[in-house]
Order: structure tokens, then sequence, then C-alpha cells
């Protein structure tokens, strides 16, 4: 049986095992090979904890991810749309999520998404520059970052100084290869957070194995 979770817009069901869902936001329309689940009068996507680590954060117990219906989200490292069709899902028709990502492969299949999902804005873009994104994102209540680069650190922390607005809420997936491959991942958790310390309220901070190898989550409060 699925029922709500203690996270904003999610749902949850116990058989063999935890499983997360968000509400379908296009009936009938699946965006990874997920399962669509008609039951309570709605239909639910079925959300895979090891292809999302904003799920696998959940699972791992992270008591507020700090997205709810009608927000603003940007979204850095948006890839192909897997965690951002359930945003979609979680902030509705009157969210919006600005979807960045630099690769145009992956940006072909997210305009494709968007044409299905009307609240997300695909642009195609290098999240390192954020002067080439100022004209075209306003001030977003929430930022969630996935990037694959070695300063993603520094990228989180500009584009929230941008971008965020004050007591709005960054959720920033750290992947410690990515930062160091010769340190061992705990040591570049301490160091993020040592960083992120100075400048923003940690709110939460979870490992994602057995999900995501080498990540931790971190969920941060601008001041």
């Amino acid at each position: 049986m699925i029922a709500k979770s203690k996270i904003f817009e999610v749902y949850e069901s116990y058989e063999k095992r935890r499983q997360l869902y968000t509400i379908n936001l296009v009936p009938g329309k699946e965006v990874y090979g997920e399962r669509l689940i008609q039951e309570n009068d709605c239909e639910y996507r079925e959300w895979d904890a090891n292809k999302s680590k904003l799920a696998s954060s959940i699972l791992k117990g992270s008591p507020n991810v700090g997205i709810r219906k009608n927000d603003v989200v940007l979204y850095l490292g948006s890839a192909s749309g897997t965690t951002v069709s359930h945003v979609s899902d979680i902030v509705g028709n009157e969210g919006l999520i600005f979807a960045v990502d630099i690769a145009p492969r992956v940006m072909r299949d997210l305009i494709f998404l968007s044409y299905q999902r009307k609240n997300i804005v695909p642009i195609l873009a290098d999240s390192n520059k954020i002067d080439l994104l100022k004209e075209r994102i306003c001030t977003v209540d929430v930022l969630y970052q996935d990037v694959a680069q070695k300063n993603q650190v520094e990228i989180f922390l500009k584009n929230a100084d941008l971008f965020l607005k004050n007591g709005g809420y960054a959720l920033l997936a750290v992947k410690a290869r990515s930062i160091d491959v010769t340190k061992n991942p705990r040591q570049i958790f301490r160091e993020v957070k040592e960083r992120l310390e100075k400048e923003m309220i940690i709110i939460d901070q979870r490992d994602l194995e057995p999900f995501q190898k080498d990540h931790s989550m971190f969920i941060c409060k601008k001041r």
C-alpha cells in the first residue's frame, strides 16, 4: 500500500523493502522505464534510488529535502532528466525547474522531456560560468547540484550566492572521486563540510552508500 512519507509530495510503500514514489504529473507517461502504479485514484511513478541521488538521500534518512509544491528550482547537472522528472512531479504545474547541463547529448533528451512536462526549462550551459546564466534564471527557492567537476563546491556556492533566495534550501550531491581520487572519500566529505559551514547552514548530511558509491548529500540553508 502506498502512503504519504514525511517528505513533501513524496510517497512510500513497505513490501520487501522501502520504496519511494511521486504522483505522475503526466499520467500514462514513464520517463526512464520506471513502473507506473495505479492506486488511491492516483498514478504513482516508482522512484529508483539506484538512479537518483535525491531518492538515495531520502532512503538514507534525510528528514527534509526542502523541495515543495510550487517551488522554483535551479537544478545544476540535470543529465537526461531522471531525478529532474521526479522534482517536476513534486513542484507541480505551478512550480518551475531550470534544468542546466553542459552536455548536448543529454540536453536533447531533456528537451523532449520538457515537451511533456511544461514546468521544466532546459538550459544548455556550463554551471561554472554563472555570468552566462544571469539573464536566463530568476531568484529560486531551491538549488540542487549534481555536477562531477573538481571545483563542484565552488560552483555550488557561487550559484547559491547569485540565484538562491535568503533562507532557501540548497542540496549538494558530492562526488568524492571527482574532487580527488587520491584521498579517502570521508576525508573529502569532512573538507566539504568545513567549507560549506563557512557560508551556509548545514541541515543534514547523508552518505549515499549502498545506492551511490563515494557520494554524500549535503542539505543546506542559505543564511
